[in-house]
């Protein structure tokens, strides 16, 4: 028999939304009712919005980042050992976009260390001249970006190159993010980044991270928070503790209360696109195939910046396997 808290959530089957109320009432939870919440997320995923989503990044400029952020190595407050160069020139870009797509995998993705780009600067033409390289050459295959913060202007720009979708993510509940993120920077220039790509007409690929020390009533209110702002993709990170960073001796979340998170913001988004991105492999385990069933649609394959993934090739196979479900 149904748990009555699961029961009153199969109402997003029928085309309802999930009151907050109910999505705290899940996030308690225990043991086979989780699996029961699972299935009812995948059911919403699979009625709703059953396609695959995979694509791949490249790490274009690494270190040196002047932003505080708790759990990025890349940042120069933090004692991390991680690898630093500038940005990649647009052959270099163009190896791996091509790497990529002979792969398999139809969207690339560019990535830059640093908080932005507010003004039209060298360093964003070379950028732009990248994605104008990538789509002469590719003209069949999306070209997303992660630059950071933008402008007016900055904006305008990517959505006059053809940008597919561009990654900010609110990383957590916003009420907190100065407390669990970063204080050099606000959550709400992120949110005036993503109603400028909104006004441009570029997808917004938005998220955030579990295990940085929040509560569960954090991670429903960030699942809110993104289905306020109305993004079209949400990657879901789980923190991978860095060594140098102020988060190195964070606890791991439990399995039981990622899988939870991740069900709960498919119920709250009933028709997002939802990735897995960092900790898939190596927090998850022997658990990622039940991660993948909480009513996600894909994943990012190849590595995360500055932490592993694994090879295209096995997640190919990984990917053909969740379709019998």
């Amino acid at each position: 028999m149904l748990n009555s808290v699961i029961e009153n959530a199969y109402q997003v089957l029928e085309g309802k939304e999930l009151s907050k109320e109910i999505a705290f009432q899940l996030m308690a939870l225990e043991k086979e009712d989780i699996l029961d919440m699972i299935s009812l997320a995948n059911k919403v995923k699979t009625k709703f919005v059953p396609e695959s989503h995979i694509c791949s990044i490249m790490n274009a400029k690494s270190g040196v980042c002047n932003e505080n952020c708790k759990f990025c190595a890349q940042s120069v407050h933090h004692n991390s050992i991680v690898e630093k160069y500038p940005l990649s020139n647009t052959k270099t870009i163009l190896e791996k976009a091509t790497e990529t797509y002979i792969d398999g995998i139809p969207t690339f993705g560019i990535v830059t260390s640093g908080v932005g780009f507010r003004k039209v600067s060298k360093e964003f033409l070379q950028i732009t001249d990248s994605i104008e390289a990538l789509h002469n050459k590719f003209p069949d295959k999306k070209v997303c970006a992660s630059i950071g913060l933008l402008s007016e202007e900055t904006a305008a720009e990517l959505g006059k190159h053809g940008i597919y979708h561009y990654n900010i993510n609110i990383q957590t509940n916003p009420a907190k993010y100065n407390e669990l993120i970063a204080d050099s920077h606000s959550v709400d220039e992120r949110i005036e980044t993503i109603k400028l790509l909104k006004k441009n007409k570029i997808g917004v690929c938005c998220g955030g991270i579990f295990g940085l020390g929040e509560t569960p009533e954090d991670r429903v209110e960030f699942a809110f928070a993104l289905k306020e702002l109305d993004v079209d993709v949400i990657p879901l990170n789980v923190l991978i503790p860095v060594d140098g960073t102020p988060l190195e001796n964070q606890k791991c979340l439990d399995i039981s209360e990622i899988a939870k998170a991740f069900a709960m913001v498919r119920l709250v988004n009933p028709h997002k696109i939802i990735k897995f991105a960092a900790g898939r492999e190596t927090r998850l385990k022997d658990f990622q195939g039940l991660l993948m069933l909480a009513g996600v649609n894909g994943f990012i394959s190849g590595g995360y910046l500055t932490t592993r993934g694994r090879s295209v090739n096995e997640d190919k196979i990984f990917e053909q396997e969740l379709k019998r479900f």
